[in-house]
């Protein structure tokens, strides 16, 4: 991402924040969007706080005139306003400012410890809106099915290898985009059966092998394979022809890495060819599905954790209470849940 970008008219110490996040940190570039757009959020209060600005030019404040005296003289109040006003005038959910929240302690976080603006940040005791958890949506195993037998497309077999690995791998979109023909390797194990690997680069630029099933196996060999004779690899063969520029083991019609994008049109394409584009489901939800087929098939949390690339075993939790939740519909649904007893009137 370069630095003349969606941030080039911040102040220099939220510039320096963004750059820290991305570059130290490994953000991705949505995170630091998003840090950037709550800063933005806030400075524009922080204006309208101190009579600099209206508030209903509120979308219009340029922050690019606000200075380190100003951002030094933030207090825990202002704060705490900042995400009164959100809530009251911006319709703010709980997610949304909870999001905020974080953002401000995170950047203040910044300021004391990088760039000793303050000896204790002034966020240090800022609460957070605690967001109410929200069960993924995904799809069922007939759905899912379902879905795999509707993969008609002019790119059949790539797309079908697309949707198999997010429903098999629990990939996220970024990670399948960025998957390499390197990151897929054959070994073989003690009895000779081969075993294919896949390392994807999640948050935080931070690499996991999973190790693909018999179905991901087939799809990639079927969509890898034709028009490659046995004597050489698709890279080779892209040499020859000089049709492949990439190293992508997804690629786009003009052999480029495919686009994040496409994928999601795809995946879009798909589920409408088998009705389901009108569940509210996304490229996402299959991540969601492919977790929660693999938890409610007895697949422990904690390997789930690693699966899906999770940082804490708190965020693939939610998983768990998917299937507490169809537990609970199960017993409603047995045709005696609402039998009463019988009044005795008997003296």
């Amino acid at each position: 991402m370069s630095r003349n970008n969606f941030y080039n008219s911040a102040p220099q110490s939220i510039k320096d924040f963004i750059y820290y996040e991305q570059i130290v940190k490994g953000r991705s570039e949505l995170t630091v969007k998003n840090y950037y757009n709550d800063l933005k959020s806030f400075f524009r209060f922080y204006k309208i706080s101190k009579n600099r600005a209206k508030e209903n030019e509120f979308s219009e404040i340029d922050i690019s005139d606000i200075t380190d005296d100003d951002i030094k003289s933030v207090d825990l109040r202002i704060a705490q306003e900042f995400l009164i006003f959100m809530q009251t005038k911006k319709n703010n959910n709980q997610k949304a400012r909870y999001r905020k929240a974080v953002t401000l302690r995170q950047f203040y976080k910044f300021l004391t410890n990088n760039k000793n603006m303050f000896e204790v940040s002034p966020m240090i005791k800022l609460e957070l809106p605690s967001p109410k958890p929200a069960l993924p949506k995904y799809l069922t195993l007939e759905q899912s099915l379902e879905l795999l037998v509707n993969v008609d497309t002019p790119d059949q077999k790539r797309d079908y290898c697309i949707i198999v690995f997010f429903l098999n791998c629990g990939m996220r979109l970024s990670e399948l985009v960025g998957i390499n023909l390197d990151d897929i390797r054959m070994t073989h194990d003690s009895g000779g059966n081969e075993i294919y690997t896949l390392k994807v680069l999640g948050k935080g630029s931070k690499e996991r092998i999973i190790y693909l099933n018999e179905a991901c196996v087939s799809a990639y060999k079927d969509y890898i394979s034709p028009n490659i004779t046995d004597s050489e690899t698709r890279r080779e063969k892209g040499m020859r022809d000089m049709s492949a520029t990439t190293d992508a083991l997804f690629l786009s019609r003009r052999r480029t890495r495919i686009s994040n994008r496409r994928v999601q049109q795809i995946v879009e394409d798909c589920l409408k060819k088998c009705g389901l584009d009108n569940l509210g489901l996304s490229v996402h939800k299959l991540r969601h599905t492919a977790a929660t087929l693999m938890y409610q098939n007895g697949v422990d949390v904690r390997v789930l954790k690693d699966v899906l690339g999770h940082e804490n075993l708190n965020t693939t939790q939610i998983y768990t209470h998917v299937s507490d939740m169809q537990m609970e519909n199960a017993m409603k649904q047995n045709p005696l849940s609402k039998i009463k007893p019988k009044n005795d009137n008997k003296k």
